[in-house]
């Protein structure tokens, strides 16, 4: 015959069966429910997490575990053990003992970092735009004392207060800002968290911005101020390409009107230079000719009887080219006198010689009486 205790437990079989198959189906409902969502569809009331499912869940987390005297903390866990009603320890990882009756588990806290999905939620900007936005939440539970007894729901709490803190950021950025310093809006809301909730014994590790949705026409209005911009850039691009090739040419026929100055500079220069220097060979040749028809005509016989000659020639030479070089020519009166001319010529000659030689003379004259006087003056001295 079974015992009193063993029927109960018999008892307890279907029931205990029943729940978990009631437990099984919410759960694959649940599953349903969101493949639905993300798939795109319109999730119905019926196929929606209902709130016997949700409150059988949270029991299951957290409900405590029943004092056996001996139990085993796991790792990354903390117990917070309640005597008589009051608080008494807090149980680290390994081996515990509690008292029979007198100790109950009463909380477990889980000291693993938690991701926490912030639903979709609007946010109005600075500059009066209405924004779409998600995150995610990172936080870890640091002190189990005041995340037992400092908050009610820690979860829902810093979800709540991740929200709130959101929208306070938002409204003191513009659009452009929001979308540009993200990293500094997340960074803003981890101090904000950080500041309210550490009351609580949680810390918020870090937070994402996951999307950021504008409305249709702001986003509208964004795609044609970025044509605007572009097609700003490319027209200031061609022009300053327009502008450097003109200063390009430009420089260029500069460059060319310097060095053809240049080069006429020099022309003229090297034709100055080679006129000069034709000039002066000329001088030269003429020079020495002279001087070597002064030296004939006063080193030789008959050289004034040949200068005669010569004097004769050229101007009879003279005389017949007048008639080629213009129709109106002018003739002397003598122009018959050949004799007459030739001699005037070598008479303008002789005087021009004798001049020169009376110059000669005085000049050896004035030098001779230097000599003398600068003699005298030392045979006296």
């Amino acid at each position: 015959m079974l015992s009193s205790k063993s029927a109960q437990a018999i008892g307890r079989v279907p029931l205990i069966r029943n729940q978990a198959l009631l437990l099984r189906s919410f759960h694959q409902s649940n599953l349903a429910a969101n493949n639905n969502m993300h798939r795109g569809g319109s999730s119905s009331p019926s196929k929606s997490p209902s709130p016997m499912y949700a409150q059988m869940m949270a029991q299951r987390r957290t409900k405590p575990p029943r004092n056996t005297v001996i139990k085993f903390v796991p790792q990354q866990e903390a117990w917070v053990v309640e005597r008589m009603g009051r608080f008494s320890r807090i149980l680290e990882p390994g081996l515990a003992i509690l008292v029979p009756v007198l100790d109950r588990i009463s909380y477990t806290q889980s000291l693993k970092e938690v991701a926490v999905e912030i639903p979709t939620q609007s946010a109005i900007t600075q500059d009066n735009v209405t924004l779409e936005l998600d995150g995610v939440l990172y936080y870890k539970v640091v002190d189990p004392y005041k995340a037992s007894y400092g908050v009610a729901n820690a979860e829902f709490s810093v979800t709540q207060l991740a929200q709130t803190t959101m929208r306070a950021e938002i409204g003191q950025m513009t659009l452009d800002t929001t979308l540009a310093e993200r990293n500094l809006l997340n960074h803003n809301i981890v101090n904000a968290i950080n500041a309210a909730s550490e009351s609580w014994g949680i810390a918020c590790l870090r937070y994402e911005i996951r999307d950021i949705h504008p409305p249709a026409k702001v986003v509208e209005a964004m795609h044609s101020q970025v044509s605007a911009e572009r097609s700003k850039r490319a027209q200031i691009l061609e022009s300053e390409g327009s502008r450097q090739s003109a200063i390009n040419v430009a420089e260029g026929a500069k460059q060319a009107q310097i060095l053809a100055s240049e080069a006429d500079k020099m022309q003229q220069i090297n034709r100055a230079m080679g006129e000069a220097e034709a000039i002066r060979q000329t001088a030269q040749a003429e020079a020495t000719a002279i001087e070597r028809i002064a030296l004939a005509i006063r080193g030789t016989d008959g050289g004034e009887m040949a200068a005669s000659l010569h004097v004769a020639q050229q101007y009879v030479e003279a005389f017949g080219n007048i008639a080629k070089q213009a129709n109106t020519i002018v003739v002397p009166a003598s122009a018959n006198d050949v004799a007459g001319m030739v001699t005037q010529a070598m008479s303008v000659f002789s005087t021009v010689t004798a001049n020169q030689k009376r110059h000669h003379k005085a000049n050896n004259k004035l030098l001779d009486e230097g000599d003398g006087g600068f003699g005298s003056e030392q045979i006296n001295h």
